[in-house]
């Protein structure tokens, strides 16, 4: 069975445009943070001592816009940034108790929208072997 490639990397990355500008639009309208905001929070939060590498790694970003998403975070009185005891040269980011509020009020919304759109779309086999084909592709060049 022959498959166009073209077709399916088109698919898939106006697929994920339509999904993130989707949720986003969800958790703005629910008036809990923006998907990009929830995206760096959910790092920190199940990142022990957590840095600003830790995050850019994590999100497939650089450093320097892992720092700039940070900030804005901080801004909004959210995250907040420590000295690092182990490295001078780096700083620990940690949530703030209104961010640990702003999770949970944001997940909620993130959680019933992703369901809706996956779950509504394909049966549990079908996202299950989504999903597993997904980690195979994200995790093949890494190894």
């Amino acid at each position: 069975m022959s498959v166009d490639l073209r077709q399916v990397f088109e698919d898939l990355v106006r697929f994920e445009t339509d999904l993130w500008n989707g949720v986003d639009a969800k958790l703005r309208e629910a008036g809990a943070i923006p998907l990009g905001s929830l995206d760096v929070l959910r790092v920190v939060a199940r990142t022990e001592a957590c840095r600003i590498n830790d995050i850019a790694t994590t999100l497939g970003i650089t450093i320097g816009g892992a720092s700039q998403a940070v900030d804005r975070v901080v801004a909004r009185g959210l995250l907040e940034r420590r000295p690092n005891p182990d490295d001078r040269r780096s700083s620990i980011v940690e949530l703030t108790a209104a961010g640990i509020i702003a999770i949970a009020a944001a997940e909620t919304v993130f959680d019933a929208e992703l369901a809706a759109r996956f779950g509504g779309a394909l049966t549990g086999s079908a996202l299950r072997s989504f999903a597993r084909s997904l980690s195979t592709l994200r995790n093949w060049r890494q190894s």
